[in-house]
């Protein structure tokens, strides 16, 4: 879940991000996947030690 959330909050802020630098529309595509995977890869961390800290 936190990985999923890490992805929608990433592209958002790519995007946001992309806009306010005036990008065109594929810069914006390309700032949004590439916050959204760097988002979900910290997401992913977050999820694997909150696992290992529970068990």
């Amino acid at each position: 879940m936190i990985v999923i959330a890490g992805a929608l909050l990433g592209a958002i802020l790519g995007l946001m991000l992309a806009r306010k630098r005036g990008g065109n529309k594929l810069d914006m595509a390309q700032y949004a996947a590439s916050s959204a995977i760097a988002f979900s890869l910290i997401g992913l961390i977050a999820t694997v030690i909150i696992h290992r800290m529970s068990v």
